[in-house]
């Protein structure tokens, strides 16, 4: 299988690097400075939104945008670059590649009708409006998609929404104008994966409640920021719900395939810049007389993290490439084994950066916390690990007795 970029690859990668190196690095400074003192975290930035304008100036917007939905890359195509934006973790939404919004414009692109689209869709591609993805929730264990109690119960020509939803990432931001809600629509039903559905609520509709704002680790994840939300008897019109009763899971396995890979190819990109802060510092830095870097233990660290970040990589690669040959439901266990790999990877191989600089690893003076925290987050997020494992196992086992069948 050959991962090489073609012509165009190269010339899209170098021009996104470029972009990183002249636009994006130089205002990590900035950005750490403006939130660490502004009194509105969740308001995006001039600064930040003159990058957009740069970034879309030069032609590496949307990027992430499936061929079949007016795009132009595979997935196998977008991965390397959603592994240079995922260097600095805020990078992203600058080519309006970020999550959430990426998952909820490719839900849109597959499950909108034509009027959702017009209304979210055009917006959310435009970069006019961002948006928020409501499925976890605070008091049943959401590791279990099967659990969630949310109500989404029709009532004449709407739908009325009532529960509590949490980690919704972009939910704090003013500028967050819709959230596609997960919640059930036949808690009654026997077939437990058809008891729920998705619907899209407007963030300004009457009993829409933000209750507060979760950090993770003490970060804020300004300006996107993870939101507990009270929908409280919410009522959409009933054109808001997506592809219809009882079809909430089927619209998030189609949402999370491609979303893994993006999640998993910007933690490669994470942990290769802690790899790279690494071998600048071991080459600053001396102990007993000693260069870092002529330490056994700190070579073998940087070895054990080039060999794993390597491995990461190319199944995630492999994991696009099966998608974009066979679909996402055939590359189910390749997504499951990336979603497995890759966010430990990273938390892995940041730790590791984190030890190698001592105290200041620690700090706001680089970025290996943040990206830290992001690596952790994300063995949670679109499904915990041990979720992951289950499904693999169970599938790989089956697969095995069926094929000695």
């Amino acid at each position: 299988m050959d991962f090489e970029p073609t012509g165009k690859m190269q010339e899209i990668q170098a021009r996104l690097t470029a972009f990183m190196e002249a636009h994006v690095y130089p205002a990590e400074s900035t950005f750490a400075r403006h939130f660490a003192k502004t009194k509105t975290p969740f308001r995006t930035p001039d600064f930040y939104e003159d990058l957009k304008q740069e970034a879309r100036a030069a032609g590496l917007w949307n990027l992430f945008r499936p061929r079949a939905h007016g795009g132009t890359l595979t997935n196998l195509e977008y991965a390397p670059l959603a592994e240079i934006m995922g260097r600095v973790w805020w990078a992203p939404e600058i080519f309006n590649c970020n999550a959430p919004d990426t998952g909820n414009m490719e839900t849109l692109m597959l499950y909108g009708t034509e009027a959702q689209k017009a209304r979210w869709l055009e917006p959310l591609l435009a970069g006019e409006i961002r948006s928020g993805f409501a499925m976890t929730e605070p008091d049943v264990a959401s590791s279990d998609a099967t659990n969630i109690r949310t109500a989404i119960r029709r009532d004449g020509e709407d739908y009325v929404v009532t529960g509590r939803k949490w980690y919704t990432t972009g939910g704090m931001r003013d500028s967050c104008a819709v959230f596609i809600v997960m919640g059930k629509s036949d808690p009654d039903n026997p077939d437990r994966h058809r008891q729920q559905s998705m619907i899209l609520v407007p963030r300004d509709a009457p009993g829409v409640n933000i209750l507060r704002h979760v950090t993770t680790f003490g970060y804020s994840d300004a300006p996107f920021g993870e939101a507990e939300i009270e929908f409280d008897e919410v009522r959409v019109p009933a054109e808001n719900l997506m592809l219809g009763e009882g079809r909430g899971f089927e619209i998030a396995q189609g949402r999370l395939g491609p979303g893994r890979i993006h999640h998993c190819m910007r933690l490669v990109g994470a942990a290769q810049r802690a790899l790279e802060l690494v071998l600048d510092r071991v080459e600053t830095r001396e102990t007993f007389g000693r260069k870092l870097g002529q330490h056994q233990s700190v070579r073998e660290d940087i070895a054990r993290s080039w060999c794993e970040i390597e491995q990461a990589r190319l199944l995630t690669l492999k994991a696009a490439a099966k998608i974009d040959c066979e679909g996402a439901k055939a590359a189910r266990d390749m997504i499951s084994a990336i979603k497995i790999v890759a966010p430990t990877m990273a938390q892995t191989v940041i730790d590791r950066a984190i030890q190698i600089h001592g105290g200041a690893g620690l700090t706001q003076d680089t970025p290996l916390a943040e990206l830290f925290n992001y690596a952790r987050q994300t063995r949670l997020v679109d499904g915990p690990d041990q979720v992951h494992m289950m499904a693999l196992g169970r599938h790989l086992v089956r697969a095995h007795h069926e094929g000695r069948g």
